[in-house]
């Protein structure tokens, strides 16, 4: 039988050394990588029969990168996640059908070796890769998802909540600012559609009716954008790799085009106000 060939990744020097050690003398062929970019070069140039990945790897959740890009490449290799976690196994049930098993740290290496095995002589039917998503039908589909997220994060904001608004009020910009997002995304992405100007318009200088100070409404976008990353965040393993950067400096830049519309609206209303 051919020496089985594992892919390590985990971004920590001293467990990465050592593991590795210890899966070379149990007979493993053993690449390791410190990073998401190595790891993804890795699994573009060689075969493996195994990946062992670390939950974080530098970012909360890169593992899932890392299992995303193998599984397109390389369908049948058998995936573990590392994670110092135990109860992150209920989160791990969702994406079976992406992750064969997971490993607690620190690691037991009996244990472990005895699962790599345990899965290398029962193999599982290939993998059968998930569609891929443009973010902007991440952000389409977890729409209400976002603006229930980004509500709870308003209002345990004691100086926002404090300003007297109904939900409807607080939120209804929010799937608009979604919407206009995902079409720049897709249509033009070097700049804004000019209703998107006008609706961010609109918002500055609704939000100054209703009572806020600028640094709110910086606040507000603040929680947006950290609303918006924790959601592709979840959405790892289904989003298309290869358009993520470019579309999350898209995001960015769509965030901070309607900010600066908003607070220049904002500015004007209070001049006139003044």
């Amino acid at each position: 039988m051919a020496t089985p060939r594992l892919l390590f990744v985990d971004d920590e020097n001293s467990i990465r050394v050592t593991l590795t050690a210890i899966l070379q003398q149990e007979g493993f062929e053993v690449t390791s990588c410190a990073t998401v970019p190595e790891a993804i070069e890795a699994i573009n140039k060689q075969k493996f029969d195994i990946l062992i990945s670390d939950l974080n790897v530098g970012e909360p959740g890169d593992g899932f990168t890392v299992v995303s890009a193998m599984r397109r490449v390389q369908p049948n290799v058998i995936t573990f996640i590392l994670t110092g976690y135990p109860d992150f196994e209920s989160a791990l049930k969702a994406i079976r059908n992406q992750v064969d098993d997971y490993i607690t740290k620190p690691a037991d290496v009996h244990s472990m070796v005895q699962s790599i095995r345990k899965h290398l002589d029962n193999p599982k039917l290939v993998h059968v890769p998930i569609p891929t998503k443009r973010v902007s039908d991440v952000l389409r589909d977890n729409k209400q998802q976002i603006v229930d997220a980004w509500y709870k994060l308003v209002m345990a904001e004691k100086d926002l909540a404090a300003i007297k608004l109904s939900r409807p009020e607080r939120v209804d910009h929010i799937p608009v600012i979604l919407d206009s997002i995902a079409k720049r995304i897709e249509n033009h992405p070097e700049e804004p559609a000019p209703e998107a100007i006008k609706a961010a318009a609109a918002h500055g200088a609704l939000r100054f009716d209703q009572g806020y100070s600028i640094p709110q409404v910086i606040q507000e976008e603040r929680f947006l954008q950290r609303v918006i990353s924790n959601t592709l965040q979840a959405h790892l393993l289904v989003i298309d790799i290869s358009t993520l950067i470019p579309d999350m400096v898209t995001i960015g830049d769509a965030l901070a085009s309607q900010l600066e519309e908003s607070i220049r609206a904002f500015q004007l209303k209070e001049r006139r106000a003044a």
